[in-house]
């Protein structure tokens, strides 16, 4: 993947630039904050920016994943531009999730992340993050 000076990837911007596929188990979701932080530092970003970014992801994984149906899979896809980086996890449910937006673990993700939204839609229940690096508004 190769981004381009406008800030926007070289691929289709429907179509992730990463995909990573999980077993819906917490156990894995340090694989994802591992996935992401490395990621994130190809893009430059700042160690701080790569830190919140990592816990993020672990907070948007720990959204979705209690509402996950058994045996499913949890999906992850990254599209990734010049100092940003945007997060979409998901899983598949019967049920119908409704997430506190004044519970800790959103008030946490909503603080760490440029931006996080969560929906559900043909019973897949998603959270997305975006972050954008420190550098990316100092114009580097």
């Amino acid at each position: 993947m190769t981004a381009d000076p406008r800030g926007t990837s070289s691929r289709d911007a429907g179509r992730p630039d990463v995909e990573l596929r999980l077993p819906a188990d917490s156990a894995y979701v340090s694989v994802l904050r591992t996935a992401t932080a490395g990621l994130a530092a190809r893009l430059d970003f700042t160690l701080d920016d790569i830190e919140d970014l990592r816990m993020a992801a672990g907070e948007a994984a720990a959204l979705v994943l209690p509402e996950a149906d058994a045996d499913s899979d949890l999906t992850c896809s990254f599209h990734l531009s010049v100092g940003r980086v945007t997060l979409t996890v998901s899983v598949r449910t019967s049920g119908t999730p409704v997430v506190d937006k004044d519970s800790f673990g959103w008030q946490v993700l909503t603080t760490l992340a440029t931006e996080a939204e969560v929906e559900v839609v043909d019973h897949a229940f998603t959270a997305r993050v975006t972050m954008v690096s420190e550098l990316a508004g100092a114009g580097v």
